[in-house]
């Protein structure tokens, strides 16, 4: 039941390995990862140790995202520019620069940029500015991409964003910039940021305890249990670690429709260009529009430095 699962609802496969040995071991390890294209940014998943002769089965999960902005940067437009780290000090990065409107909000403290990615649906992509009204539009019937940056207005602000953002459930969704606007200047440095930690600690402490203990773990619906002719238990299936890799990489292209509007009766105040310089720590985030999902989220530190070193996620 559990092959049928996997092969019908997930689309994946089911391969035997021999653990037992060194060579299934490695295989386990790593012959899933290239498959597909996450294998252009992610080569391995499991450190070497975390496979050993008592593994039973290894579970990979894979997502790969790859955007293409709905209107791309011009690269001859990118500048080296400064990038103000939280500790005062500087770098020197690419930044991304344009002339165009985009979808931007003020808010007290930060704003917020909404990068929409090319979407398959010829509708989405009608752009709205600000007083003007778009009707009853009907619901899109194909998922809608876009990126989001919160961009706090103090140069160390951005943990004390981070914390208004976590403060409510619905934050990212109601600041989500809906109207395009004139922007003077606007900067956004290409980054590549990747995550690589051990999640069994934060998983346990969230509740997710019973996988992990071998008298309580219950995943017979993967493999069945193991019992000795007297019918005593002898091998059961418990979940020992979880890893997870992230990369996002952004650049002028992407991540890795026609309708006009007029503006009418806008007050003056409206139609005032907004500046949006990234030129020091922020939050992003990939959503899916439709449904708000959020597909990838994190934090830009300092685009010189992916940081992909493997840590417990406390």
């Amino acid at each position: 039941a559990y092959r049928e699962a996997v092969l019908a609802s997930y689309l994946a496969e089911i391969r035997a390995v021999d653990f037992r040995n060194k060579g299934g071991r490695v295989e386990g390890r790593d012959q899933q990862v290239g498959r597909g294209g996450h294998g252009k940014l992610i080569d391995s998943i499991l450190p070497a140790e975390s496979v050993d002769e008592d593994t039973a089965v290894v579970l990979a999960s894979a997502i790969y995202f790859k955007g293409k902005w709905e209107t791309p940067f011009r690269k001859k437009r990118t500048k080296v520019e400064r990038f103000f780290l939280l500790d005062g000090t500087a770098v020197d990065v690419p930044m991304m620069r344009t002339g165009r409107s985009q979808y931007v909000d003020e808010h007290d403290g930060f704003k917020v940029l909404r990068l929409p990615y090319r979407s398959q649906d010829p509708g989405a992509s009608k752009k709205r500015r600000r007083g003007t009204s778009s009707g009853d539009d009907p619901a899109p019937p194909l998922p809608r991409y876009s990126m989001c940056v919160f961009l706090p207005d103090a140069r160390d602000g951005l943990w004390d964003l981070v914390g208004k953002i976590a403060s409510s459930p619905s934050f990212l969704r109601d600041h989500l910039p809906e109207y395009e606007v004139d922007v003077d200047e606007f900067r956004l440095p290409k980054f590549k940021v990747s995550f690589y930690g051990k999640l069994s600690g934060v998983l346990q402490d969230m509740g997710l305890v019973a996988a992990f203990k071998a008298d309580k773990a219950d995943l017979t619906g993967m493999a069945p249990d193991v019992e000795d002719a007297s019918g005593e238990l002898i091998n059961r299936l418990v979940l020992k670690d979880v890893f997870h890799r992230a990369v996002v990489e952004v650049n002028e292209e992407g991540t890795e429709a026609a309708a006009v509007t007029v503006c009418e009766e806008e007050d003056e105040s409206a139609c005032q260009p907004v500046d949006f310089i990234a030129d020091h720590p922020f939050a992003f985030f990939v959503i899916e529009e439709v449904s708000g999902a959020v597909v990838f989220a994190g934090h830009v530190l300092d685009p010189t430095k992916p940081q992909d070193t493997l840590h417990d996620v406390d």
